[in-house]
């Protein structure tokens, strides 16, 4: 072998190695931000750089619950956000999510789940419908699924009487919840803003007062429809 074959024969794999780091950075960067996940102290900042396609940003993490929504209710200690419309929805026929609620259909996905420094948490799943009658459709359907559980047999927890509020010209109906016992354990919202469509549940009691629900309900259509 000739000396100038050597040097090309080494300049070669020097290149290759170099490609070869090149690309793994690049795997463990997409790593990196395929699963952040953010908490209570800007939440949305950290959340946006983690969108994974460029559809999520018609909804993104901006248009849900921020940690300052929470001035008059319990203190929010972390939130996990995900985009891709799997989070859980609870149902008294059984744990259903955003996607399969809707087929698959929406143009967006963006949830929500913040933990408290108290017992409970709060979920919210949002989608972004094609059209404004798909969105009205989506509601319907979300509200007759919290409907039914209105009526349970004693001993079962169960959602109360419906209530309607108007915010900026988007809707909620918002419905405390109560366990066997018959003691507040949080509640459940459907919100409907343009072609946004939301669920909120807040579970585990984080705070003594129905109320509160509406509150939070309030603030979460403020988002959805900024």
């Amino acid at each position: 072998m000739t000396e100038n074959q050597a040097v090309q024969q080494k300049s070669v794999r020097r290149n290759r190695v170099a490609a070869a780091a090149c690309c793994a950075a690049a795997l463990i960067a997409v790593s990196v931000v395929g699963s952040q996940s953010a908490t209570a102290d800007g939440a949305t900042h950290r959340a946006a750089a983690a969108r994974p396609t460029a559809a999520a940003a018609g909804l993104g993490s901006a248009a849900l619950l921020q940690s300052e929504d929470f001035r008059r209710g319990p203190n929010p200690v972390g939130a996990t956000i995900e985009l891709a419309g799997r989070q859980g929805l609870s149902a008294c026929s059984g744990e259903e999510t955003m996607r399969s609620q809707t087929n698959g259909q929406a143009t967006a996905y963006a949830s929500v789940t913040w933990t408290f420094d108290t017992t409970g948490r709060l979920t919210e799943s949002a989608a972004s419908a094609p059209t404004g009658t798909t969105a009205a459709a989506w509601e319907q359907q979300f509200v007759a699924l919290l409907q039914d559980c209105q009526d349970e047999p004693a001993g079962h927890w169960y959602y109360g009487a419906a209530h309607t509020l108007t915010v900026n010209g988007g809707t909620a109906h918002w419905y405390p919840s109560y366990n066997g016992d018959g003691v507040f354990s949080g509640g459940a919202a459907v919100l409907r803003s343009g072609t946004r469509v939301a669920v909120l549940e807040v579970t585990g009691r984080p705070t003594d007062a129905p109320g509160y629900v509406e509150g939070i309900a309030t603030a979460a259509l403020n988002r959805l429809s900024s």
